[in-house]
């Protein structure tokens, strides 16, 4: 539902939208600049964060900082209580294979929801029985999830296939989110997010360190999504995404993992990196960044732009890259 329909559809004083996003990073923080600015007073934003100094840049941009550690179930009740409709932006904790937070978030909600007398036990209904006025829940995940793909083009109909504990958090993460849209406690919406760049996340010091890249001919494909085409998306999953649906948060364009990091070399005017056989490239890089590399996958992007409408502002990595005056500062992999 658009935001001017959902306005036009409650009395006057019910009509400034409530929004809530859980865990606001840099994503979170791009989603707020946007939506504040085109809508002004009709939408409220309560975002929530740990360090005081996201707390204040929340708060520069107008909307109402919550300090919030997901991790402390009396915080993350009081975030489920904020607004009608969540996105959350949180990763999962670093160790284990279950998503601690957004599992003790989903109990928040659905808690929240049978005070409300809109939740139903499990298995009672799908979701095309989740009612209208649900509050809507947007989940930013991972396309990490469906672990190495042999570079095959895929959609969202792919069973997934975590191969790390970060992926299996994920997916963990992801059942939550559904089940909560099965028993109508929320209009679930799953986004599977490929790797996040923009200016000033480029993997530059990386190039510079002089760590190698896979050759051409065992090199795998890598996705990506500008960090503000990303905040826009989750924006539009929130009011055209349909309940209980996975969309690929994904550009338009297919990349080996070494022509990123050429295309980067080249837009700042670092040195290319060596090309190696990829044993010896493992052996070279930590397991973090092995586990990224060692993937290959093609997301297709068709279900986020026909169903959400969405026009991206960097179709691919280069429409980016060529507007860079400046050298950019570096960011992970």
């Amino acid at each position: 539902m658009p935001l001017s329909t959902y306005n036009k559809s409650l009395p006057r004083r019910f009509r400034r939208l409530r929004v809530v996003i859980a865990g606001c990073g840099d994503i979170g923080l791009r989603l707020i600049a946007q939506r504040i600015v085109r809508h002004g007073d009709r939408i409220g934003v309560t975002a929530s964060a740990r360090r005081d100094a996201q707390l204040e840049a929340i708060r520069a941009l107008g909307a109402r900082p919550l300090r919030c550690d997901l991790e402390v179930a009396r915080d993350r009740a009081r975030l489920a209580a904020q607004g009608r409709h969540t996105i959350y932006l949180a990763p999962p904790p670093n160790a284990g294979e279950e998503d601690r937070c957004m599992r003790g978030f989903a109990a928040a909600l659905g808690a929240a929801a049978l005070r409300r007398g809109i939740a139903r036990t499990p298995g009672t209904a799908g979701a095309a029985g989740v009612c209208a006025f649900a509050p809507r829940l947007v989940y930013a995940s991972t396309s990490g999830v469906y672990g190495d793909c042999a570079g095959k083009l895929i959609d969202e109909t792919r069973p997934v296939a975590p191969a790390s504990a970060r992926a299996r958090s994920r997916v963990d993460a992801e059942r939550r989110v559904r089940t909560l849209a099965r028993r109508g406690v929320a209009r679930g919406m799953i986004l599977r997010v490929p790797g996040i760049y923009a200016a000033e996340r480029l993997p530059v010091q990386r190039l510079q360190s002089g760590l190698p890249a896979i050759r051409a001919d065992e090199d795998g494909y890598t996705n990506h999504i500008h960090a503000d085409d990303l905040a826009m998306i989750a924006w539009l999953a929130l009011f055209r995404g349909a309940a209980n649906r996975i969309y690929h948060a994904s550009d338009s364009v297919h990349l080996k993992m070494g022509e990123w990091f050429d295309q980067v070399a080249d837009a700042t005017g670092v040195p290319r990196a060596v090309r190696l056989p990829r044993d010896q490239v493992r052996a070279a890089v930590s397991p973090m960044m092995w586990s990224f590399m060692r993937e290959s996958r093609r997301l297709t992007n068709r279900r986020m732009l026909a169903e959400l409408r969405v026009h991206l502002r960097y179709p691919g990595v280069s429409d980016c890259l060529r507007t860079l005056g400046t050298r950019a500062p570096e960011s992970p992999l």
